[in-house]
This record gives structure tokens, C-alpha cells and sequence, in this order.
């Protein structure tokens, strides 16, 4: 039997010991642990379920830290700053649906279509925050980005590797679908994308282009027929037309707003 180490041996033995298993965390917050769980009469069941909650939230924290930095999302476009009392009860209800990331589960997309202003890509930009709260990965981008990210791998011959490379996320969100500059080669590559992942990964649009226009996109009737088919088959849709524009509205209330008296101009004099 080896002979018990001396205290201050033990604590520096101990130190190698968690960062050999990759617990540096742990660590570091050790000794606090065991003073706090010392002054409390922990027992040695209770310290231990302490040391490794500790260690787990730690870890969650970072992996959500690291798909936050990934992700691409607009930090600011969260439900704490988004309104929903726009949305009217149906609308809210999906979104609320959609905040447990079931949905991700089963492939399911989401397309919130609205006007410019209505405010769909800050609400699927929330959605995407929560996703990545629940540990999700997913990935933000305009739709132009991404179709030139895929052009560009298409001509150096690397398609298949960049489509495998987003096929990680769980949910890649497409911002404004209808602004592709839409020639051939931007609709066979869009085209494409969106295949990929049918029925096997999910994909959240915004759009300003109700599905009777999506030929704007894809030139080709049976093309956008095909496209709309993969994209709706397994979908929520967020029906947003109704909604006026946040922007509209904040301007109009700009322009009504009374003017201060110490900034109007004063009356001539005789």
C-alpha cells in the first residue's frame, strides 16, 4: 500500500491530476471547493456531485461561448429586444414552439415571410440564439454570402467539401432569400444547397417574396417548383405580410414628434 502523501505534496499531486484528464477548470476552482465543503461538513458524496456540476456548467458555458463565436449571428438581434406582441397569438405560439429546438430534430425549416421592416430576420435571429443556447450549432448568413461562398468552391472544383462543411450545423439561417442576383450558375448552386439538406438538416429563411414569386429566384418553373417543394415539405411558416414595418413606424413617429420649444424658432421681433 503507498504511503498517504503529505498535504502540500498531495494538493500539487492532485493538480497534475485533473489537468492530465483535461479538468483545468476543476483545477483551478479546487481549493475553494473543498474549503467551502470543509466549513460545511459536506460529505464526500455531496463534494463530489459539487465538483462535477461544476465542471459540467463550465464546459456548457464554453461550448455555447464556441457556437456563439461560430455561428455568425447578429448579437444585438435577441428575444430580449425583439417585440412580440406584433405577432398576434398564432405567431406566437410557433415561435414559442420553435424555442424548444424540437424542430431541429426533425429537420423541419422555417420560413418567416413578411414586408421589408416586419422584422423576420431579427425574430429568426433570436430563434438562432436560443438554438445555440440548447447547444445547437447552427450558422447565420445572407443568402448572397452563402451562394457566393458556393460559387466559389464550385468553380475551384471543392462543392461537395463546402456543402459538407455546413452540413455540421444543425440550422443554417438564409437571410433574404429573394436579393440572389439570381443568373444560372447562383440558382444551380442555391439549388443545390437546399437539396443537400432536405429531410435531413433543417433550414430557417427570411423572405420578402410570397411562394408565387420565388421564379424570380429560380428562373425555371419546374426548378422553383422543385425548390419550394424540398424547402416547404417539412415546414414551419412564419406568416409575417401583415405586420408593418418597425422601421416604417419608427420614422412616421420621428416625424410627428412635437418640437421642443428651446429648438423653435423664435418669434421676430418689431
Amino acid at each position: 500500500m503507498a504511503a498517504e502523501l503529505a498535504p502540500a505534496n498531495r494538493h500539487d499531486e492532485l493538480q497534475t491530476l485533473l489537468r492530465s484528464l483535461n479538468l483545468s477548470h476543476t483545477a483551478k476552482s479546487f481549493a475553494d471547493l473543498a474549503l467551502r465543503a470543509s466549513k460545511a461538513n459536506w460529505t464526500h458524496e455531496a463534494f463530489l456531485h459539487e465538483v462535477v456540476r461544476q465542471e459540467c456548467e463550465y464546459r456548457s458555458q464554453r461550448r455555447v461561448a464556441r457556437l456563439l463565436q461560430q455561428s455568425g449571428l447578429p448579437r444585438e438581434k435577441t428575444f430580449r429586444t425583439f417585440q412580440l406582441e406584433p405577432l398576434g397569438p398564432t405567431l406566437r405560439l410557433h415561435v414559442e414552439r420553435l424555442r424548444s429546438g424540437a424542430f431541429i430534430e426533425e429537420a423541419t425549416n422555417v420560413i418567416a415571410v413578411g414586408k421589408p421592416g416586419a422584422g423576420k430576420s431579427h425574430l429568426l435571429a433570436a430563434l438562432g440564439h436560443d438554438l445555440v443556447a440548447l447547444g445547437h450549432p447552427v450558422y447565420w448568413t445572407s443568402t448572397a454570402a452563402l451562394v457566393q461562398r458556393l460559387l466559389a468552391a464550385k468553380r475551384d472544383l471543392h462543392l461537395p467539401q463546402e456543402l459538407a462543411k455546413l452540413d455540421r450545423f444543425a440550422c443554417v439561417f438564409l437571410d433574404d432569400i429573394g436579393y440572389v442576383q439570381q443568373d444560372r450558375d447562383e440558382m444551380e448552386v442555391l439549388f443545390t444547397f437546399l437539396a443537400e439538406r432536405y429531410e435531413r438538416r433543417s433550414v430557417a429563411i427570411t423572405t420578402n417574396l410570397v411562394f408565387s414569386e420565388w421564379e424570380r429566384i429560380f428562373k425555371h418553373p419546374m426548378t422553383t417548383l422543385a425548390a419550394i417543394d424540398r424547402v416547404v415539405h417539412h415546414a414551419v411558416i412564419l406568416d409575417m405580410t401583415a405586420i408593418e414595418s418597425f422601421r416604417a413606424k419608427a420614422a412616421q413617429r420621428t416625424r410627428t414628434l412635437p418640437v421642443p420649444d428651446a429648438l423653435a424658432t423664435p418669434a421676430s421681433t418689431p
